[in-house]
Order: structure tokens, then C-alpha cells, then sequence
């Protein structure tokens, strides 16, 4: 998301340091944002939606999801993970997804989520307010990412 907004903004002639900054901050916040969201489709996605069956639990991803899981757990829970996550058996990946359900981790998203979007319009606030960059050039990219599905 960063580069093209960093050439645009340098072939507009704009030279503010503080812009430049702001404006990767929130490029890669939105990045970031995106990443997660990708992690939380593969694991809870609709495969009919998505167009692919996720495999982060069979592949062994350390994603977003398995981490927050990790925080979350307790030594007993970590140990399930230990023993099943990682597996492509049907059965490993089924105790796995129970887990993440008994850790409440769909929730634990949509607040990441909520709380994201509000951070994020804050920030995109502050950094256009008065300045030479709209807040469509970060906006625009938001909203392409915001609450996707596939």
C-alpha cells in the first residue's frame, strides 16, 4: 500500500517529512490490518466466499490467529495446539478449530477489527487535517480492505 501513495505524494511536490511518516504509519497499519484479516479468512472464511479452502492449521502458519490463541491459552490449551496444530489430519484440525472457538477468538477478531477502524480513522484524521494529502488517498485503500470477505 505504501509505495504508490510515496511516489504520488513525491510527484505531487510534496516535501513535509511529518506527511511522509503519517502516511506510512498508516499504509502499513492498513497492511497489517489486511495480513490479519487474511489469517482470519483462512481459519473462518466461507470457502463458497473466499474461493479457497484455508490451510494455516495444516500448514503450521504461525498466523494471527494461532497467536492470539497462544496468548490466550492455558498451559493445557497450549499443549492441544502442541499436539494437533500443524497436522492435516481431519480430526487435529477439527480440535484445533473447537479450540479457537472456546478461546473465543472470532470475538477477540471483530474487537481487533472495530477497534483498528477506529484507531485508523483517528490517525488518517490527524494527519490530513489542513494538510496537502485528502483523506481519500487513505481512505480509498481502507475501504477496499475493511471488513472483507474473500
Amino acid at each position: 500500500f505504501y509505495l504508490p501513495v510515496v511516489m504520488a505524494m513525491n510527484m505531487a511536490g510534496i516535501k513535509d517529512p511529518e506527511l511522509f511518516e503519517g502516511a506510512k504509519t498508516i499504509l502499513l497499519e492498513i497492511g497489517h490490518y489486511f495480513q490479519v484479516t487474511d489469517d482470519f479468512l483462512d481459519c473462518f472464511g466461507d470457502p463458497a466466499v473466499t474461493g479457497k479452502v484455508g490451510t494455516d492449521i495444516q500448514d503450521g502458519k504461525c498466523s494471527w490467529i494461532v497467536v492470539k490463541a497462544l496468548e490466550k491459552a492455558s498451559d493445557e490449551q497450549k499443549n492441544i495446539l502442541a499436539l494437533h496444530y500443524g497436522s492435516h489430519k481431519e480430526e487435529d484440525v477439527k480440535v484445533v478449530k473447537d479450540l479457537y472457538d472456546q478461546l473465543g477468538l472470532v470475538e477477540i477478531y471483530k474487537t481487533y477489527e472495530s477497534g483498528f477502524y477506529t484507531d485508523i480513522m483517528e490517525h488518517i484524521e490527524k494527519v490530513c487535517a489542513g494538510k496537502a494529502v485528502p483523506k481519500e488517498v487513505f481512505t480509498t485503500f481502507l475501504n477496499k480492505v475493511y471488513k472483507r470477505t474473500k
